[in-house]
């Protein structure tokens, strides 16, 4: 009985470390092996200002909102660590480690980092589905986090931003100015959506990268219908889909999403929408 006992405390603690996939094992992006260590040279990626200069400004916007829920943001920034990924956790708190391999990685842009650590938020925060394992119940599933990243918390973190001369500056395609363009009428707001779907673009220029396959693209959505809905790590494209469809939803960032409830705080089909709406390759809306 004592042995059991033992093994029980080792899986649920096992299980509440890293709460970016069912199992365990990964972080924002599926296991890798690449590192980046401090000094090589990637013709692009973040420097340490640039790393610390990000976090600071999120952590400042959600250390308060995270607190009001009882918990105790904690993001960790390790900067020295090559690895090229970042998870979260609910071990010692709520917990999320942000790496400099990541950072420094090529693709990466400081609105892109931004979204991968408001994803991690969004394991903490992100709202329903949460993921079906058991051990990590707390955390909201792969493609909600991702969907709570641009719905939520990168608005607030551009809120207070020149949005216009940094939009200049980005080469958007046009696809992603005409969608944002015909969803927000204010300058402010269609600022704000072409940078969300920019720093998707960041980010699923990396997960092409470790996979070794081509852009995705706001012009070739994915197809994929699930029969139901999938906790892991969607397709790139399926990602990108997700951010930029968050970035089109017309819900206030200041409305709340539930913890249970997949509809509030959220465009849904149940509410009439047909724009902003969480991509079918990973989201299967409740009857």
């Amino acid at each position: 009985m004592k042995h059991l006992v033992i093994l029980a405390l080792t899986l649920t603690l096992s299980g509440a470390v890293l709460a970016c996939s069912e199992d365990g094992k990964t972080g924002f992006l599926p296991e890798n092996n690449l590192r980046i260590p401090v000094g090589m040279k990637t013709n692009g990626g973040l420097t340490e200002a640039q790393f610390n200069t990000v976090i600071e400004k999120v952590e400042t916007i959600y250390a308060p909102i995270v607190a009001s829920m009882g918990g105790k943001l904690i993001v960790n920034r390790k900067w020295s660590d090559a690895t090229v990924n970042a998870n979260a956790t609910r071990l010692g708190g709520w917990v999320v480690n942000m790496f400099g391999g990541l950072a420094r990685h090529q693709t990466i842009t400081p609105d892109g980092f931004a979204l991968v650590l408001c994803h991690e938020i969004g394991h903490h925060l992100g709202g329903a589905p949460k993921v079906s394992n058991f051990l990590n119940r707390w955390a909201s599933n792969e493609g909600q986090s991702d969907y709570f990243a641009t719905t939520k918390c990168l608005r607030r973190a551009f809120l207070n931003d020149n949005n216009d001369a940094i939009v200049r500056r980005l080469n958007a395609p046009q696809a992603l100015v005409d969608a944002c363009t015909k969803a927000w009428g204010g300058s402010v707001d269609r600022g704000i959506c072409i940078r969300n779907g920019m720093a998707g673009v960041s980010v699923a220029a990396l997960f092409a990268s470790l996979r070794n396959q081509p852009e995705a693209k706001f012009e070739t959505p994915d197809t994929k219908v699930v029969s139901r809905t999938d906790d892991a790590h969607p397709a790139h494209q399926c990602r990108l889909d997700t951010y930029f469809q968050g970035a089109l939803c017309e819900i206030s960032f200041n409305e709340d999403v539930s913890q249970s409830d997949e509809v509030r705080g959220t465009c849904h089909t149940k509410l009439g929408h047909q724009v902003g709406t969480r991509p079918l390759c990973w989201f299967k809306p409740k009857s």
